[in-house]
């Protein structure tokens, strides 16, 4: 029986592609470094800020890791405002979970300060008893510490969790856990070779249909 739920944020509720790929080239641009189409930004996404800004230097710049992280701040700051929508669906589905008293975190490897302001910006308050985005001090997924106290937090055991993601990261960190993965087929870092969730409707009833 599934009897909580912990969310990965980009790529699974929301898509957030567009403003990082906008703000990480912006921030290119200033330090006048080639851009990256958005195809290839979506490679970078998954395992947190510093491996995003790794991965668009490449090992040519990687003297300018500071400079270009720095400036990224400054952009994300903005523009993630105008490129992050929720999924279709998945507001609707939050909701219908929350009045069915699944006690529901979000747990992503973006940072921390910009993880509580997106949910809080584009989902109805309450729904999340927890927010938790990447903190220095604090193991990044998939490593599953952060998932497991926030389980302990909601008294149950990680076997009676579901740990609901769009990436290999978030296939790891649930299995690492000891929860029950459920993958989306949308995001950033598909897993092969892995049962997927094709659409909203999937993930109810496989939640609905566990109680």
């Amino acid at each position: 029986m599934i009897r909580g739920l912990i969310f990965d944020l980009d790529g699974t509720l929301v898509d957030s592609l567009p403003g990082i790929a906008t703000a990480l080239n912006h921030a290119l641009n200033d330090i006048e470094l080639p851009n990256h189409p958005r195809d290839v930004v979506k490679t970078f996404i998954g395992d947190g800020l510093l491996n995003l800004i790794t991965r668009a230097l490449g090992p040519d710049h990687s003297n300018q890791q500071n400079e270009l992280l720095a400036t990224f701040k400054k952009h994300y700051s903005q523009d993630w405002k105008d490129g992050t929508f929720p999924y279709p669906g998945i507001t609707s589905l939050l909701e219908e979970f929350h009045q069915n008293n699944f006690p529901m975190a979000v747990l992503s490897n973006k940072p921390h300060e910009y993880t509580v302001e997106i949910v809080e910006t584009l989902f109805p308050q309450n729904l999340f008893s927890q927010i938790r985005g990447h903190q220095e001090g604090y193991p990044k997924k998939p490593d599953p510490t952060t998932a497991h106290r926030i389980i302990s937090d909601w008294n149950l055991k990680a076997e009676e969790v579901a740990y609901i993601g769009d990436s290999t990261v978030d296939l790891d960190t649930a299995q690492n856990g000891k929860m029950t993965p459920l993958i989306f087929s949308w995001g950033y870092g598909t897993p092969e070779d892995f049962p997927l969730l094709h659409s909203v409707d999937d993930l109810r009833n496989v939640i609905l249909g566990s109680r």
